[in-house]
């Protein structure tokens, strides 16, 4: 009996205690009035802060969680926390986003979205943000094997984070898609409001130039939408834009003098190569990839090489194989250098696709992101006076550290090409010594 009684109040307390942290949780939640929930398959970490910055350019106290490349915390004065993680990556975490912004005060939470299971993106939305204004940037075929097998389920999946009386936003263009996310937008009585083609012809280059990356054109229409309809106007909102701080991933471009080759004639030096790094990595469906790649072909139309380096996953079998696949129809790379775990899917899908297997080069796990570099640098490309680079497929063992290198590179020579260079030396010496 008294086993029985003492059950009966641990169950009474532990229901009690539940019921507080929700009433608490609600709560802090509903002092934020203004709560932005960003979806989408590309450009989800990019939205998110264009969205904040525009709004703290407004004036607006704004918080912002980022769960791109590296997860963010960012805070009303535009300074970044790093999102702890004990274990793996839990949305529950997003109940502590919530505390934080709450405790600065914040007037307006944005929030990416990291669910991927189409029932978390529901739960997320109904539970944990209940945004007055929800995004999705785009549905786009990635992670099929959780939200799929096609893209109109992705389309699908992410209509889970729709705002209940609301508005929903997108940049989406295609028509079957759209039915599915108005279909979710009426069944929860939100306004959906569609970011077209002459939205994102309304960018101007000077706008986009002021950018200290690489940034869509419709990734900026789609923030500045919902800034407008918060009550940001378009000066005040893209000047906070152009001060912000981009995401880790986003695509920017290093530039890099490599050292060439010692002429054998004169025994001087050539001029050296600029080398453009242009960070792809983001994108992680073959179409986001595909524009990501056109941009920067013909962004550098002075470049006479150009590279694609692909970073494979082992646990992403999909993406390697339908990123393979894809290539072939892309404007043709001079090389592409294939490294990470899981590889052999992309390089016999690629050669499958129509790409030149004497352009293929699979170093598979490298040690250093050096390798990589050392292996563009003695191929061709120190011929040639400009090469661009890309790099794609993903950011994580491997692609971060090759950013990070040309990052800090902005003068480099290659190891191979100094020992080139000492031996060239050496031998001319031993010319003049025995002449």
């Amino acid at each position: 009996m008294n086993c029985l009684c003492a059950l009966a109040t641990l169950a009474t307390v532990t229901t009690v205690a539940f019921l507080v942290e929700a009433w608490l949780y609600r709560r802090r939640l509903n002092g934020i009035p203004i709560r932005v929930h960003v979806n989408g398959t590309r450009g989800k970490s990019s939205v998110a802060r264009l969205i904040a910055a525009g709004l703290r350019g407004g004036g607006i106290r704004t918080c912002a969680k980022t769960t791109g490349t590296l997860a963010r915390m960012i805070f009303p004065n535009g300074e970044e926390l790093p999102i702890f993680r004990p274990a793996r990556a839990n949305v529950i975490e997003q109940k502590r986003v919530v505390r934080a912004a709450a405790k600065a005060k914040a007037e307006a939470l944005v929030i990416e979205c990291m669910a991927l299971q189409p029932l978390l993106q529901s739960t997320c939305e109904l539970q944990l943000v209940r945004s007055t204004h929800g995004v999705i940037t785009n549905a786009r075929a990635d992670h099929l094997d959780v939200m799929g097998p096609d893209r109109l389920h992705v389309a699908k999946a992410l209509s889970g984070t729709t705002p209940v009386a609301g508005t929903l936003f997108t940049a989406e263009s295609r028509l079957d898609s759209l039915q599915v996310m108005q279909h979710a937008a009426q069944d929860r009585g939100s306004e959906m409001q569609i970011i077209t083609q002459n939205d994102s012809a309304k960018i101007t280059e000077e706008e986009l130039a002021q950018f200290s990356y690489l940034e869509h054109a419709e990734n900026v229409a789609l923030a500045l939408r919902v800034c407008e309809s918060i009550g940001v106007g378009r000066e005040e909102a893209l000047r906070g834009m152009w001060a912000a701080t981009p995401d880790p991933g986003a695509m920017k471009v290093h530039t890099t003098d490599v050292q060439a080759m010692p002429s054998f004639d004169s025994g001087q030096p050539t001029e050296p190569s600029v080398f453009h790094f242009v960070n792809g990595f983001a994108a992680n469906d073959p179409e986001s990839t595909e524009q990501l790649w056109e941009t920067a072909f013909n962004r550098f139309p002075d470049s006479d090489r150009r590279v694609m380096v692909m970073n494979c996953r082992e646990d992403r079998p999909d993406r390697s194989e339908i990123m393979g696949a894809a290539i072939g129809k892309w404007s043709a790379a001079d090389q592409v250098v294939v490294i990470g775990t899981g590889t052999e899917l992309f390089m016999r899908a690629a050669k499958k696709s129509g790409v030149d297997p004497s352009k293929l080069v699979c170093l598979g796990e490298v040690e250093s992101p050096e390798q990589v570099a050392e292996v563009i640098a003695c191929d061709d490309a120190l011929c040639e006076p400009g090469v661009m680079v890309m790099g794609i497929g993903n950011v994580k063992n491997g692609g971060f550290a090759l950013d990070q290198f040309f990052e800090e590179h902005s003068n480099w020579i290659p190891q191979r090409v100094a020992i080139a260079q000492q031996e060239a030396a050496s031998g001319r010496a031993s010319v003049a010594g025995a002449s």
